[in-house]
C-alpha cells in the first residue's frame, strides 16, 4: 500500500524533527520540509506531497498564505495547520482557506496520526461513494417502482453536470445527512404523479394534496432505501433523510447547484421522472 507522503513546513529545527519523528514512526513519508514561502512552492512543485504539515507563523509569510498557494499550485494536497495558537478565527481562516484539520502544540502524536488518517480515509470513502451512489438510488427507484405500479423503468445515460432546469410541473427533494451531505430530486409532470399515485393507491386521487403526499412518500422511501444500500456497504457512511420538501406549480425551476451531481431521465409508461442525486464532502 502506498505510503501518504509529508511535507513539514516549520521554520523551528526542533519541530521540524519531533513531527519527523512522529510520522516516519507511524509509516508515514516524509519527504521534506521547508521554513519560508519560496521553500514550500518549490518543495511542493518537486516533492509532490499528498500532505502538509503547515506551521503558522514564518519568516514573510503565514500559514494561511502558504496555504493558499500550495492549494494553486494543487488542490487534491492536503493541508494540517500545526501551531501553538488555536482559536475559533484561526480555525475558520484556516479552513476558509483550505486546510483540512488543526493540530495544536506541543503536538500530541496520537492526536497528530489520528488527524491525518481520518483525513484520507474520508477521501477514500467519498471516491468509494461517488463510485457507487447513483447506481444504488437508480436500483432502489426501480424497485420501488416495479412493487408499487408494476413498472420497469428504463434510463438514458447519466449527465454529470448541474445547469437550471425548468420543473415539469412537481419537484421533490430529499436531503441526506451523515458523513457526507446530500440529496435526491426527483422531478415530474402533474399527470406522471397522477398515474403512479393512481396505480399506488389502486384509485382516482381525491386531490392534489393527496396526490402530493403520495410522491412524497414514496420519495422518501425510494430515498431511505438507497442509503440503506449504502450503509450496508460501509458503516461509516451513517446516511439517514430528511422528510420531503415537495414544490408544484407551472413556473418552478430546478435550480443549478455547486454540489457535484448526477442527472438521468426515468422512462416508464406512466411518464418520464428527472431524476438527480448528489453528495459532497464533509468539509464543503
Amino acid at each position: 500500500m502506498k505510503k501518504t507522503r509529508v511535507l513539514i513546513v516549520d521554520d523551528s529545527i526542533f519541530s521540524v524533527s519531533v513531527l519527523r519523528d512522529i510520522l516516519e514512526e507511524n509509516d508515514f513519508e516524509v519527504v521534506g520540509d521547508a521554513a519560508s514561502l519560496e521553500e514550500v512552492k518549490k518543495e511542493v512543485m518537486d516533492k509532490k506531497p499528498d500532505l502538509v504539515t503547515m506551521d503558522m507563523t514564518m519568516p514573510g509569510a503565514d500559514g494561511l498564505e502558504c496555504t493558499r498557494e500550495i492549494k494553486k499550485i494543487d488542490s487534491n494536497i492536503k493541508v494540517i495547520i500545526v501551531s501553538s495558537m488555536m482559536d475559533d478565527e484561526i480555525v475558520k481562516k484556516a479552513e476558509r482557506d483550505g486546510a483540512s484539520g488543526y493540530v495544536q502544540k506541543p503536538v500530541d502524536s496520537e492526536e497528530l496520526v489520528t488527524t491525518v488518517r481520518r483525513i484520507f480515509a474520508s477521501e477514500d470513502l467519498y471516491i468509494e461513494l461517488k463510485q457507487t451512489y447513483m447506481d444504488l438510488f437508480k436500483e432502489s427507484l426501480s424497485n420501488n417502482l416495479n412493487r408499487l405500479t408494476k413498472t420497469i423503468p428504463n434510463y438514458t445515460e447519466e449527465i454529470y453536470k448541474s445547469e437550471t432546469e425548468h420543473s415539469r410541473g412537481v419537484s421533490i427533494v430529499v436531503g441526506v445527512i451523515g458523513k457526507f451531505a446530500g440529496r435526491m430530486l426527483m422531478d415530474l409532470s402533474k399527470e406522471t404523479a397522477e398515474n403512479i399515485s393512481r396505480l399506488a393507491i389502486k384509485r382516482d386521487p381525491k386531490n392534489m394534496e393527496e396526490c402530493l403526499q403520495i410522491l412524497g412518500e414514496f420519495s422518501n422511501i425510494v430515498a431511505g432505501n438507497a442509503c440503506s444500500y449504502l450503509n450496508r456497504k460501509n458503516k461509516l457512511y451513517g446516511f439517514r433523510v430528511s422528510p420531503p420538501a415537495i414544490f408544484h406549480g407551472n413556473s418552478l425551476n430546478i435550480s443549478k447547484t455547486s454540489m457535484e451531481t448526477i442527472t438521468v431521465i426515468c422512462k416508464t409508461q406512466l411518464g418520464e421522472i428527472f431524476f438527480n442525486v448528489g453528495f459532497q464532502r464533509s468539509d464543503e
